[in-house]
């Protein structure tokens, strides 16, 4: 489904994806990791066409992506559901016309359909006793939660994209988010879940790529990832260990 053929990405000056190739099929479970600045978040904008690479190509679904137009990229993105790290509700609209929105928006549902599809979302993510609230009003985890309903509103994806979905989640809210993804690719659905929290990587994934210094360090699976040898992926697999020791204690 997506094709990365040589890809180079900088921001100013500083290049953060150098000659980046891979491919990903439609109903894998992928968790991409790395440290702050890395480029993990950078993949999903290049994925769904927000920024351009500066050379190399991206597929979706074998069509190149990398020179359409705002206009012809509508159907490519309409192929995903991508939540951001930070959710981006709308704080002057409740939980409920937040999902609502992009109803309207996107679709000639009438009002009442609109209504019973807003409940109906909020039901798949378990937080409909939140439709009123306004975002100010929400826990992380139902924010984030919320913020996942209204990616699924005006779309039916054939993927996710996952921007640090348990960033700032206490242990149990984090556990919920991993088993809301889980649940959600449970009718063969893959997902990209961009992450620097190995501990929830290694609960919802399948494969890992690890990325460190603009190129992919490690493509496997868990096992793969496990017994690494490979310095910057030891830091990262240190934080595994120690959540695992705490459960023991």
């Amino acid at each position: 489904m997506i094709v990365f053929d040589a890809v180079r990405f900088s921001y100013n000056s500083r290049e953060i994806l150098k000659d980046i190739s891979f491919s990903v099929g439609a109903g894998e479970r992928i968790a991409f990791l790395g440290g702050s600045g890395e480029g993990k978040t950078t993949i999903l904008k290049l994925i769904m066409g927000l920024i351009r690479p500066d050379s190399g190509r991206i597929l979706i679904d074998g069509e190149d992506i990398t020179c359409k137009t705002e206009a012809q990229l509508r159907d490519t993105r309409m192929k995903f559901s991508i939540v951001f790290q930070e959710g981006a509700l709308f704080d002057s609209l409740n939980v409920k016309e937040n999902v609502a929105f992009c109803l309207r928006e996107y679709t000639k549902m009438p009002e009442e359909q609109i209504e019973e599809k807003v409940k109906e979302l909020l039901r798949t993510v378990d937080v409909e006793r939140a439709i009123d609230l306004m975002p100010e009003e929400l826990s992380g985890g139902m924010h984030r939660r919320v913020a996942i309903a209204r990616s699924l509103a005006a779309t039916d994806p054939k993927m996710f994209l996952y921007d640090e979905p348990t960033s700032g989640l206490d242990p149990v809210n984090a556990d919920n988010i991993c088993k809301l993804i889980l649940d959600l690719s449970r009718n063969g659905k893959g997902f990209i879940i961009v992450t620097h929290k190995v501990f929830d990587a290694v609960k919802v994934a399948d494969r890992f790529m690890f990325l460190y210094d603009g190129r992919v360090r490690l493509d496997g699976n868990r096992e793969d990832l496990l017994h690494a040898t490979i310095p910057e992926i030891q830091i990262f697999l240190s934080e595994l260990r120690y959540t695992q020791e705490e459960k023991n204690v």
